[in-house]
Protein backbone atom coordinates (compact mmCIF):
# COMPACT_ATOMS: atom_id res chain seq x y z
CA UNK A 1 0.00 0.00 0.00
CA UNK A 2 1.03 3.07 -0.72
CA UNK A 3 3.00 5.45 2.37
CA UNK A 4 1.27 8.50 0.59
CA UNK A 5 -2.81 9.17 2.22
CA UNK A 6 -3.76 10.46 -0.94
CA UNK A 7 -7.11 8.96 -2.58
CA UNK A 8 -6.91 10.21 -6.09
CA UNK A 9 -10.45 10.05 -7.94
CA UNK A 10 -11.12 7.45 -10.81
CA UNK A 11 -7.77 6.08 -10.32
CA UNK A 12 -6.62 2.70 -9.94
CA UNK A 13 -4.68 3.08 -6.60
CA UNK A 14 -2.88 0.11 -6.63
CA UNK A 15 -1.19 1.55 -9.85
CA UNK A 16 -0.94 5.47 -8.65
CA UNK A 17 0.79 3.79 -5.55
CA UNK A 18 3.88 2.69 -8.15
CA UNK A 19 3.62 5.91 -10.34
CA UNK A 20 2.14 9.39 -9.33
CA UNK A 21 2.56 12.28 -11.86
CA UNK A 22 3.15 15.15 -9.51
CA UNK A 23 3.08 18.47 -11.02
CA UNK A 24 4.45 21.81 -9.46
CA UNK A 25 3.82 24.44 -11.82
CA UNK A 26 2.11 25.70 -14.90
CA UNK A 27 2.27 28.60 -17.17
CA UNK A 28 0.12 29.08 -20.61
CA UNK A 29 -0.98 25.83 -22.01
CA UNK A 30 2.71 24.30 -20.53
CA UNK A 31 2.60 22.16 -16.78
CA UNK A 32 5.83 21.18 -15.06
CA UNK A 33 6.25 18.28 -12.63
CA UNK A 34 8.74 17.76 -10.04
CA UNK A 35 11.46 16.33 -12.01
CA UNK A 36 11.66 19.41 -13.89
CA UNK A 37 9.93 18.28 -17.02
CA UNK A 38 7.84 20.17 -19.40
CA UNK A 39 4.44 19.10 -20.89
CA UNK A 40 1.76 19.99 -23.26
CA UNK A 41 -1.69 20.59 -20.76
CA UNK A 42 -3.73 18.98 -24.06
CA UNK A 43 -6.83 18.68 -21.99
CA UNK A 44 -6.88 22.38 -19.74
CA UNK A 45 -6.55 19.70 -17.11
CA UNK A 46 -9.86 18.57 -16.22
CA UNK A 47 -11.29 20.11 -19.50
CA UNK A 48 -11.31 23.88 -17.35
CA UNK A 49 -7.86 25.68 -18.04
CA UNK A 50 -9.65 27.63 -20.96
CA UNK A 51 -7.48 30.59 -20.34
CA UNK A 52 -4.09 28.61 -19.70
CA UNK A 53 -2.34 28.25 -16.33
CA UNK A 54 -0.53 31.18 -14.61
CA UNK A 55 -2.94 33.78 -15.24
CA UNK A 56 -1.71 36.85 -12.69
CA UNK A 57 -4.89 38.84 -13.23
CA UNK A 58 -6.86 35.72 -11.57
CA UNK A 59 -4.69 35.15 -8.82
CA UNK A 60 -4.17 38.72 -7.92
CA UNK A 61 -8.27 39.51 -7.74
CA UNK A 62 -8.73 36.66 -5.42
CA UNK A 63 -5.94 37.66 -3.21
CA UNK A 64 -7.59 41.05 -3.35
CA UNK A 65 -10.44 40.04 -2.39
CA UNK A 66 -8.89 37.46 0.35
CA UNK A 67 -7.71 40.94 2.10
CA UNK A 68 -10.76 42.49 2.48
CA UNK A 69 -14.20 39.74 2.55
CA UNK A 70 -12.15 36.49 2.27
CA UNK A 71 -15.08 34.13 2.62
CA UNK A 72 -19.17 34.24 3.81
CA UNK A 73 -22.28 32.53 2.79
CA UNK A 74 -25.18 34.06 0.68
CA UNK A 75 -28.05 31.80 1.96
CA UNK A 76 -30.83 33.81 2.85
CA UNK A 77 -30.24 37.74 2.76
CA UNK A 78 -26.54 37.62 2.77
CA UNK A 79 -24.85 38.70 -0.54
CA UNK A 80 -21.21 39.87 -1.21
CA UNK A 81 -20.51 42.33 -4.17
CA UNK A 82 -18.49 39.82 -6.01
CA UNK A 83 -21.15 37.70 -6.14
CA UNK A 84 -24.14 39.82 -7.18
CA UNK A 85 -21.16 41.14 -9.88
CA UNK A 86 -20.71 37.46 -11.46
CA UNK A 87 -24.84 36.62 -11.74
CA UNK A 88 -25.44 39.87 -13.32
CA UNK A 89 -22.71 39.13 -16.04
CA UNK A 90 -23.70 35.60 -16.17
CA UNK A 91 -27.69 35.95 -16.49
CA UNK A 92 -26.59 38.83 -19.29
CA UNK A 93 -24.90 35.94 -20.92
CA UNK A 94 -28.59 33.91 -21.31
CA UNK A 95 -31.03 33.24 -24.27
CA UNK A 96 -34.10 34.55 -22.16
CA UNK A 97 -33.81 37.77 -21.36
CA UNK A 98 -34.67 38.54 -17.33
CA UNK A 99 -32.90 35.25 -16.20
CA UNK A 100 -31.38 34.53 -12.79
CA UNK A 101 -27.99 32.51 -11.44
CA UNK A 102 -27.70 30.29 -8.95
CA UNK A 103 -24.41 29.86 -7.64
CA UNK A 104 -22.64 26.93 -6.22
CA UNK A 105 -19.16 25.34 -5.77
CA UNK A 106 -19.03 23.20 -9.32
CA UNK A 107 -20.46 21.28 -12.02
CA UNK A 108 -22.10 18.97 -9.90
CA UNK A 109 -23.58 21.07 -7.77
CA UNK A 110 -25.32 22.82 -10.44
CA UNK A 111 -26.35 19.61 -11.99
CA UNK A 112 -27.94 18.17 -8.78
CA UNK A 113 -29.23 21.84 -8.26
CA UNK A 114 -31.04 21.71 -12.04
CA UNK A 115 -33.11 18.61 -11.22
CA UNK A 116 -34.10 19.67 -8.03
CA UNK A 117 -35.42 22.87 -9.21
CA UNK A 118 -36.66 20.86 -12.32
CA UNK A 119 -39.37 18.46 -9.57
CA UNK A 120 -39.89 21.61 -7.35
CA UNK A 121 -41.19 23.65 -10.25
CA UNK A 122 -43.61 21.15 -11.49
CA UNK A 123 -44.99 20.63 -8.07
CA UNK A 124 -45.66 24.58 -7.78
CA UNK A 125 -47.44 24.52 -10.73
CA UNK A 126 -49.52 21.80 -9.76
CA UNK A 127 -48.31 18.90 -10.77
CA UNK A 128 -46.37 16.98 -8.29
CA UNK A 129 -46.33 14.28 -10.33
CA UNK A 130 -43.60 15.19 -12.79
CA UNK A 131 -40.50 13.65 -10.70
CA UNK A 132 -39.13 12.05 -13.88
CA UNK A 133 -35.53 12.51 -14.77
CA UNK A 134 -34.20 11.74 -18.58
CA UNK A 135 -30.86 11.51 -19.28
CA UNK A 136 -28.93 10.06 -22.33
CA UNK A 137 -26.45 7.41 -23.09
CA UNK A 138 -22.43 8.44 -22.52
CA UNK A 139 -23.61 11.68 -21.08
CA UNK A 140 -22.24 12.83 -17.79
CA UNK A 141 -23.47 14.64 -15.00
CA UNK A 142 -21.26 14.87 -12.54
CA UNK A 143 -20.57 12.12 -9.22
CA UNK A 144 -23.70 13.69 -7.03
CA UNK A 145 -26.20 11.79 -6.52
CA UNK A 146 -28.51 12.77 -9.05
CA UNK A 147 -25.78 13.59 -11.40
CA UNK A 148 -24.50 9.81 -11.10
CA UNK A 149 -28.04 8.80 -11.44
CA UNK A 150 -28.90 11.19 -14.90
CA UNK A 151 -25.21 10.18 -16.34
CA UNK A 152 -24.69 7.67 -18.97
CA UNK A 153 -21.89 5.88 -18.22
CA UNK A 154 -22.80 2.75 -16.15
CA UNK A 155 -19.07 1.95 -14.99
CA UNK A 156 -19.78 5.50 -12.96
CA UNK A 157 -23.12 3.93 -11.33
CA UNK A 158 -21.63 0.11 -10.85
CA UNK A 159 -22.34 -1.25 -7.31
CA UNK A 160 -23.49 1.89 -5.66
CA UNK A 161 -27.32 0.81 -6.26
CA UNK A 162 -30.39 3.41 -6.43
CA UNK A 163 -29.35 6.68 -5.90
CA UNK A 164 -32.09 8.31 -7.01
CA UNK A 165 -35.07 6.57 -8.57
CA UNK A 166 -37.17 7.62 -11.31
CA UNK A 167 -34.40 7.98 -13.90
CA UNK A 168 -34.28 6.83 -17.96
CA UNK A 169 -31.99 7.28 -20.33
CA UNK A 170 -31.93 7.56 -24.00
CA UNK A 171 -29.67 6.73 -27.02
CA UNK A 172 -27.23 9.95 -27.28
CA UNK A 173 -27.71 10.79 -31.03
CA UNK A 174 -31.87 9.96 -31.64
CA UNK A 175 -34.05 12.86 -30.79
CA UNK A 176 -37.36 10.54 -31.76
CA UNK A 177 -36.22 7.70 -29.02
CA UNK A 178 -36.41 10.87 -26.19
CA UNK A 179 -40.74 11.75 -27.75
CA UNK A 180 -41.32 7.61 -27.32
CA UNK A 181 -39.22 7.70 -23.69
CA UNK A 182 -41.61 10.74 -22.29
CA UNK A 183 -44.70 8.98 -24.26
CA UNK A 184 -43.77 5.48 -22.41
CA UNK A 185 -42.97 7.20 -19.32
CA UNK A 186 -46.04 10.14 -19.58
CA UNK A 187 -45.58 13.34 -20.24
CA UNK A 188 -47.60 13.94 -16.80
CA UNK A 189 -44.90 12.51 -14.84
CA UNK A 190 -41.69 13.47 -17.00
CA UNK A 191 -39.82 16.54 -14.95
CA UNK A 192 -36.98 17.30 -17.04
CA UNK A 193 -34.58 16.49 -19.95
CA UNK A 194 -30.82 16.77 -19.17
CA UNK A 195 -28.55 17.06 -22.57
CA UNK A 196 -24.71 18.00 -23.21
CA UNK A 197 -24.55 19.60 -26.54
CA UNK A 198 -21.06 17.84 -27.47
CA UNK A 199 -21.12 14.99 -24.70
CA UNK A 200 -17.59 15.17 -22.73
CA UNK A 201 -16.25 12.91 -20.51
CA UNK A 202 -18.57 10.00 -22.20
CA UNK A 203 -16.65 9.97 -25.08
CA UNK A 204 -17.01 13.52 -27.26
CA UNK A 205 -19.68 12.85 -28.69
CA UNK A 206 -21.02 15.36 -31.52
CA UNK A 207 -24.53 15.91 -31.98
CA UNK A 208 -26.13 14.49 -35.02
CA UNK A 209 -27.37 17.68 -37.67
CA UNK A 210 -30.62 19.25 -35.90
CA UNK A 211 -30.80 17.29 -32.83
CA UNK A 212 -30.15 19.57 -30.52
CA UNK A 213 -32.86 21.71 -31.76
CA UNK A 214 -35.14 18.49 -32.54
CA UNK A 215 -34.78 17.61 -28.74
CA UNK A 216 -35.39 20.81 -27.39
CA UNK A 217 -38.61 20.94 -29.38
CA UNK A 218 -39.85 17.90 -28.50
CA UNK A 219 -39.05 19.22 -24.38
CA UNK A 220 -41.78 22.36 -25.30
CA UNK A 221 -44.30 20.49 -26.23
CA UNK A 222 -44.87 17.71 -23.83
CA UNK A 223 -44.11 20.74 -21.07
CA UNK A 224 -40.76 19.10 -19.89
CA UNK A 225 -37.44 21.56 -18.76
CA UNK A 226 -34.86 21.60 -21.60
CA UNK A 227 -31.56 21.15 -18.71
CA UNK A 228 -28.22 22.54 -20.93
CA UNK A 229 -25.40 20.54 -19.07
CA UNK A 230 -22.39 23.03 -20.45
CA UNK A 231 -19.96 22.38 -17.70
CA UNK A 232 -17.71 21.48 -19.95
CA UNK A 233 -19.30 22.86 -23.54
CA UNK A 234 -19.24 27.16 -22.10
CA UNK A 235 -16.69 29.66 -22.12
CA UNK A 236 -15.16 29.21 -25.74
CA UNK A 237 -15.23 25.56 -26.02
CA UNK A 238 -17.21 25.54 -28.63
CA UNK A 239 -16.60 28.61 -29.09
CA UNK A 240 -19.34 30.53 -27.62
CA UNK A 241 -20.06 31.87 -24.15
CA UNK A 242 -22.25 29.36 -23.04
CA UNK A 243 -22.03 26.20 -25.34
CA UNK A 244 -25.54 25.93 -25.89
CA UNK A 245 -26.27 29.30 -27.55
CA UNK A 246 -23.94 27.84 -30.84
CA UNK A 247 -28.01 26.62 -31.01
CA UNK A 248 -31.03 28.68 -31.60
CA UNK A 249 -32.52 27.38 -28.50
CA UNK A 250 -33.65 28.39 -25.29
CA UNK A 251 -33.16 25.87 -22.56
CA UNK A 252 -35.16 26.41 -19.31
CA UNK A 253 -32.45 25.63 -17.37
CA UNK A 254 -28.06 25.93 -18.32
CA UNK A 255 -25.66 24.68 -15.76
CA UNK A 256 -21.63 25.89 -16.00
CA UNK A 257 -19.09 25.56 -14.16
CA UNK A 258 -15.06 25.10 -15.38
CA UNK A 259 -14.12 27.37 -17.35
CA UNK A 260 -16.34 30.17 -15.89
CA UNK A 261 -13.14 30.80 -13.62
CA UNK A 262 -10.67 29.59 -15.78
CA UNK A 263 -10.66 26.60 -13.33
CA UNK A 264 -8.86 28.67 -11.00
CA UNK A 265 -11.00 28.53 -8.08
CA UNK A 266 -13.99 26.50 -7.58
CA UNK A 267 -17.58 27.98 -8.95
CA UNK A 268 -20.54 26.72 -10.66
CA UNK A 269 -23.67 28.83 -11.87
CA UNK A 270 -27.07 27.14 -13.03
CA UNK A 271 -28.63 30.22 -15.23
CA UNK A 272 -32.46 29.63 -14.68
CA UNK A 273 -35.03 31.09 -17.03
CA UNK A 274 -37.80 33.56 -16.03
CA UNK A 275 -40.79 31.42 -16.19
CA UNK A 276 -38.63 28.97 -13.89
CA UNK A 277 -37.70 31.55 -11.63
CA UNK A 278 -41.13 33.57 -11.46
CA UNK A 279 -42.82 31.25 -8.51
CA UNK A 280 -39.67 31.65 -6.11
CA UNK A 281 -39.37 35.33 -7.13
CA UNK A 282 -42.59 36.76 -5.76
CA UNK A 283 -43.47 39.18 -2.63
CA UNK A 284 -46.87 37.44 -2.23
CA UNK A 285 -47.36 36.03 1.05
CA UNK A 286 -46.15 32.02 1.82
CA UNK A 287 -44.03 32.74 -1.75
CA UNK A 288 -41.62 29.53 -2.11
CA UNK A 289 -38.62 29.15 -0.43
CA UNK A 290 -35.79 26.74 -2.70
CA UNK A 291 -34.32 24.92 0.03
CA UNK A 292 -30.82 24.17 -1.55
CA UNK A 293 -27.25 25.22 -1.08
CA UNK A 294 -24.09 24.72 -1.27
CA UNK A 295 -21.68 25.83 1.76
CA UNK A 296 -19.32 27.90 -0.69
CA UNK A 297 -21.62 29.05 -3.42
CA UNK A 298 -21.20 32.72 -3.88
CA UNK A 299 -17.76 32.69 -2.22
CA UNK A 300 -16.50 35.92 -2.62
CA UNK A 301 -12.80 35.15 -3.78
CA UNK A 302 -14.18 32.47 -5.96
CA UNK A 303 -16.50 34.82 -7.29
CA UNK A 304 -13.71 37.86 -7.97
CA UNK A 305 -11.68 35.13 -9.68
CA UNK A 306 -14.31 34.08 -11.78
CA UNK A 307 -15.07 38.01 -12.57
CA UNK A 308 -11.34 38.51 -13.53
CA UNK A 309 -11.53 35.16 -15.76
CA UNK A 310 -14.58 36.64 -17.73
CA UNK A 311 -12.66 40.25 -18.44
CA UNK A 312 -9.93 37.83 -19.71
CA UNK A 313 -11.95 36.29 -21.92
CA UNK A 314 -13.50 39.70 -23.23
CA UNK A 315 -10.33 41.31 -23.74
CA UNK A 316 -8.33 38.51 -25.57
CA UNK A 317 -10.99 37.82 -27.60
CA UNK A 318 -11.12 34.26 -26.31
CA UNK A 319 -14.31 33.17 -26.57
CA UNK A 320 -14.30 32.99 -30.78
CA UNK A 321 -11.06 30.60 -30.48
CA UNK A 322 -12.90 27.80 -29.99
CA UNK A 323 -14.84 27.55 -32.91
CA UNK A 324 -11.51 29.20 -34.95
CA UNK A 325 -9.39 26.37 -33.80
CA UNK A 326 -11.69 23.48 -34.14
CA UNK A 327 -11.15 22.65 -37.51
CA UNK A 328 -7.35 22.62 -37.21
CA UNK A 329 -7.40 20.58 -34.40
CA UNK A 330 -9.41 17.79 -36.27
CA UNK A 331 -7.17 18.68 -39.03
CA UNK A 332 -4.32 17.97 -36.90
CA UNK A 333 -5.87 14.80 -35.69
CA UNK A 334 -7.68 13.52 -39.02
CA UNK A 335 -4.55 11.46 -40.10
CA UNK A 336 -4.95 9.31 -37.26
CA UNK A 337 -7.77 7.56 -38.34
CA UNK A 338 -5.69 5.52 -40.94
CA UNK A 339 -4.30 4.28 -37.77
CA UNK A 340 -5.43 0.07 -37.81
CA UNK A 341 -5.37 0.70 -33.90
CA UNK A 342 -7.83 3.54 -34.35
CA UNK A 343 -11.76 3.05 -34.32
CA UNK A 344 -12.89 6.74 -35.25
CA UNK A 345 -11.60 9.79 -34.67
CA UNK A 346 -14.28 12.68 -33.20
CA UNK A 347 -13.14 16.28 -34.12
CA UNK A 348 -15.12 19.54 -35.77
CA UNK A 349 -17.59 20.86 -33.24
CA UNK A 350 -15.71 23.10 -31.00
CA UNK A 351 -11.96 22.41 -29.05
CA UNK A 352 -12.36 19.05 -28.23
CA UNK A 353 -11.88 15.69 -29.82
CA UNK A 354 -11.40 11.85 -29.03
CA UNK A 355 -8.87 9.34 -30.61
CA UNK A 356 -11.37 5.79 -30.07
CA UNK A 357 -9.42 2.73 -30.31
CA UNK A 358 -10.08 -0.26 -32.24
CA UNK A 359 -12.80 -2.80 -29.78
CA UNK A 360 -10.15 -5.70 -31.09
CA UNK A 361 -7.07 -3.79 -29.36
CA UNK A 362 -9.13 -2.95 -26.42
CA UNK A 363 -10.41 -6.69 -25.65
CA UNK A 364 -6.46 -8.20 -26.66
CA UNK A 365 -5.17 -5.46 -24.05
CA UNK A 366 -7.72 -3.94 -21.38
CA UNK A 367 -5.02 -1.27 -20.08
CA UNK A 368 -4.59 -0.46 -23.82
CA UNK A 369 -6.25 3.37 -23.17
CA UNK A 370 -3.89 3.87 -20.26
CA UNK A 371 -0.88 2.64 -21.88
CA UNK A 372 -1.96 4.99 -24.41
CA UNK A 373 -2.58 7.91 -22.34
CA UNK A 374 1.81 7.03 -21.16
CA UNK A 375 2.68 6.99 -24.29
CA UNK A 376 1.73 10.31 -25.18
CA UNK A 377 3.12 11.68 -22.18
CA UNK A 378 6.42 10.06 -22.75
CA UNK A 379 6.24 12.31 -25.51
CA UNK A 380 5.84 15.59 -23.48
CA UNK A 381 1.68 15.67 -23.87
CA UNK A 382 -0.99 15.11 -21.64
CA UNK A 383 -3.91 13.42 -22.79
CA UNK A 384 -7.18 12.17 -21.25
CA UNK A 385 -8.41 8.31 -20.68
CA UNK A 386 -11.73 7.98 -21.70
CA UNK A 387 -13.55 4.33 -21.60
CA UNK A 388 -12.42 3.31 -25.43
CA UNK A 389 -9.82 5.89 -26.12
CA UNK A 390 -8.21 9.11 -25.07
CA UNK A 391 -9.49 12.81 -25.32
CA UNK A 392 -8.12 16.49 -25.78
CA UNK A 393 -9.18 19.57 -25.53
CA UNK A 394 -6.73 22.44 -24.88
CA UNK A 395 -6.78 26.04 -23.49
CA UNK A 396 -8.28 28.58 -26.57
CA UNK A 397 -4.76 29.85 -25.95
CA UNK A 398 -2.53 27.35 -28.17
CA UNK A 399 -1.41 27.76 -31.56
CA UNK A 400 -1.64 25.00 -34.44
CA UNK A 401 2.01 24.34 -34.09
CA UNK A 402 0.46 23.21 -30.28
CA UNK A 403 -1.70 21.39 -32.05
CA UNK A 404 0.20 19.50 -34.55
CA UNK A 405 2.65 18.70 -30.90
CA UNK A 406 -0.42 17.03 -30.06
CA UNK A 407 -0.81 14.83 -33.19
CA UNK A 408 2.71 13.53 -33.32
CA UNK A 409 2.71 12.78 -29.44
CA UNK A 410 -1.08 10.64 -30.40
CA UNK A 411 0.90 9.30 -33.58
CA UNK A 412 4.00 8.27 -31.28
CA UNK A 413 1.79 6.88 -28.78
CA UNK A 414 -0.30 4.79 -30.86
CA UNK A 415 3.09 3.18 -32.79
CA UNK A 416 4.24 2.67 -28.93
CA UNK A 417 1.31 0.47 -28.34
CA UNK A 418 1.92 -1.24 -31.32
CA UNK A 419 5.21 -2.23 -31.04
CA UNK A 420 3.89 -4.16 -27.43
CA UNK A 421 2.74 -6.52 -29.43
CA UNK A 422 -0.11 -7.03 -26.60
CA UNK A 423 -2.51 -5.67 -29.02
CA UNK A 424 -3.44 -5.96 -32.86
Amino acid sequence: MSARALWHPFADMGAVAHERLTLVRGEGAWVWDDAGRRYLDATAALWYANLGHGRREIAEAAARQLETLDAYSIFGDYANEPALELADRVAALAPSPGSKVFLGSGGGDMLDTAGKLARRWHAERGEPGRVHLIGREHGYHGTHGLGTSIGGIPANSAGLGTLVGDVSHVPHDDAAALEAEILRVGPERVAAFFCEPVIGAGGVRLPPDGYVEQVAAICRRHGVLFVADCVICGFGRLGTWLGIDRWPVQPDLIALAKGISGGTLPVGALIVAPHVAEPFFTDAPGAPVFRHGATYAGHPACCAAANAALDLYEREALIERGRTLERPLADALAPLAEHPLVGEVRAGLGFLAAVDLVEEARAADPAAVVRLQMACRAAGVLVRPLGTGIAVSPPLTVGERELEQIGDAIAHGLAALADTRLVG
